[in-house]
């Protein structure tokens, strides 16, 4: 017997999984306004430092959960028909179509409530939604 793998052949879809799973992975897929908030700060960091969104989404300093010491590592395996995880694919592709507005007031960094990482202590947050604190 002979298999042959079949692939998708739409490189976007590969990206609005990737940034998908990263939003689901940072907010637990549990909040509407965080998975705007977040994914509306990829795409201003992207802008900003002039880097593609898969380099943005790929970045360990910026997001924890892709460290495996992280606590909410698993949350990147989460099941493709997860209903939170969907819904961060909804957002994350009308970002990379342009149609997301930015819910995170031009903010390019990120960190949750419970967490202050030195770079935050010299800057003053714009935003707090859903428990994560975002600034410029």
């Amino acid at each position: 017997m002979h298999f042959n793998l079949i692939k998708n052949p739409d490189a976007s879809q590969r990206i609005v999984y990737r940034v998908a799973r990263v939003v689901y992975a940072e907010t637990g897929g549990t909040s509407l306004r965080a998975a705007e908030a977040l994914t509306s700060m990829i795409a201003n960091a992207a802008i900003k430092t002039k880097r593609e969104i898969r380099d943005i989404v790929s970045d360990k300093n910026m997001f924890l959960v892709l460290n495996d010491t992280s606590s909410k590592h698993e949350l990147l395996n989460v099941d493709a028909a997860n209903r939170g995880l969907q819904m961060c694919c909804r957002v994350a592709e009308r970002m990379l179509h342009g149609n997301l507005p930015d819910y995170c007031y031009g903010a390019t960094m990120f960190h949750h409530d419970g967490v202050i990482p030195d770079w935050a202590m010299s800057r003053g947050y714009i935003a707090d939604i859903d428990g994560l604190l975002f600034y410029a």
